[in-house]
């Protein structure tokens, strides 16, 4: 996942609770990138490390499908770890619930469901970005 948050555009990544694991199989050196801010609960992001003009979006089975989210400019996408998935609690402070649509089973592994988002979130970005320089040449 830091790899594609570095190839997609991520500014910062945040992990709850230690379980991160570095990779000595990263060529990009990713770390020297994206930084990436380790704290120990849901309480310490909430209170401490959460940038507060961003938008709390969680990526959680049952919300707004992901093809018709419109992507806040500023954002912290929130996703579950794959055996306890997203507190209760966490989800009721998002002001956003997205849900990945699939043809089988519902849950992609962290990593996926990230990089989905990561890319959706770019090629929207892209297109508004582009949408709005082409409305500017046309006048």
């Amino acid at each position: 996942l830091w790899r594609s948050a570095f190839q997609l555009g991520a500014s910062v990544l945040y992990t709850i609770g230690g379980r991160y694991k570095y990779s000595s199989t990263d060529t990009l050196n990713v770390p020297a990138r994206v930084p990436l801010i380790e704290l120990d609960d849901w309480t310490s992001f909430a209170e401490w490390a959460a940038p507060r003009s961003a938008v709390w979006v969680v990526i959680e089975m049952g919300g707004t499908p992901l093809k018709d989210f419109v992507h806040p400019r500023n954002a912290i996408y929130i996703l579950g770890s794959e055996d306890h998935g997203v507190p209760k609690s966490v989800v009721r402070a998002c002001r956003e619930v997205v849900s990945l649509e699939c043809e089988m089973y519902g849950s992609y592994n962290v990593a996926v469901a990230g990089s989905i988002v990561m890319y959706d979130r770019l090629i929207k970005m892209r297109k508004a970005e582009e949408e709005k320089a082409s409305n500017r040449s046309s006048k």
